[in-house]
């Protein structure tokens, strides 16, 4: 619970800021980057402790799935679906990650989610609705949605894929062989979409920007993959999804530290929603 915990918090240190790189480099660009920092830093660490994990192995069909999924795939689609849709859609079409997540554990690793995890994913779900409208009956119905909003889906469901292929090759593989090995796959395919992006969107390059790549690439990417993997091994995919709606919480936490946003009575009774479920569901897997 503390590992998903952490991946969850320092992703939303990713999304604060990523907001204030918006205007000097584009998104696939700085996924590029961020992930070519954490390759290298993977490499060094497989290296110096797990050196039979350098190579593909029997697995490299569930490797290249989690490359594809969770680092090829879902960066660009989940950057376009925010070109379309607003933050209050997204956030809300995302947390149904839980569910979808159980839809493919059931498929494909035949562990279908269990009523406590129904439950608790349910919780939480309730949790970032009532975070992100206020507690406002009428501000949920006046939702639209758009376009958009499917590739948010999308996103959501190609996340829920990675957790439970990164289950599945976590069986024979240590969790940090497998999360350097998604990294390694999918960076050739970032720098290429980063290759074609630059030329449209050119890079604003300033000494922060690469200090602000650095701590991506390090604590996003490394430890917040790294984390989250090691949490699955342990939670099951479905288990450790509630607690992937902890990152509005926290980013809604970051925002009132650093920009100054006000935190309101929404925010405490929806972030004790999506906490208390989280712990319940990590609690009875604990117990199974």
């Amino acid at each position: 619970m503390l590992l998903v915990n952490t991946a969850t918090f320092v992703w939303a240190t990713n999304i604060v800021l990523g907001r204030a790189l918006r205007t000097v480099i584009g998104p696939l660009t700085l996924a590029a980057l961020r992930f070519s920092v954490a390759s290298l830093v993977f490499y060094l660490l497989l290296r110096r402790l797990q050196p039979q994990e350098l190579r593909l192995g029997r697995e490299k069909g569930w490797l290249l799935g989690m490359a594809l999924t969770g680092v090829a795939l879902f960066v660009p689609i989940l950057y376009l679906g925010l070109r379309y849709t607003t933050a209050t859609n997204a956030t809300l079409i995302a947390a149904l990650g839980p569910f979808l997540t159980g839809l493919w554990a059931t498929w494909l690793l035949k562990e279908p989610m269990t009523r406590h995890q129904v439950l608790a994913a349910s919780a939480a779900f309730l949790g970032v609705a009532w975070l992100i409208t206020g507690g406002s009956w009428d501000t949920l119905l006046g939702l639209r949605f758009n376009p958009g909003d499917l590739l948010i889906l999308i996103a959501a469901s190609l996340w829920g894929l990675y957790s439970v292929l990164g289950r599945r090759t976590m069986r024979t593989r240590s969790s940090l062989g497998a999360t350097a090995w998604s990294a390694f796959l999918a960076t050739p395919l970032l720098l290429l979409a980063a290759l074609m992006e630059i030329r449209v969107q050119p890079v604003e390059w300033r000494p922060w920007l690469w200090l602000a790549v650095v701590y991506i690439g390090l604590f996003p990417s490394v430890l917040g993959f790294f984390a989250w993997n090691t949490g699955v091994k342990h939670l099951g995919p479905s288990g450790a999804m509630v607690f992937y709606n902890t990152l509005p919480l926290y980013g809604a936490l970051l925002s009132a530290l650093f920009l100054g946003e006000e935190l309101t009575p929404a925010h405490w009774i929806g972030g004790g929603l999506i906490v208390a479920a989280g712990l319940w569901a990590g609690w009875r897997a604990g117990k199974t």
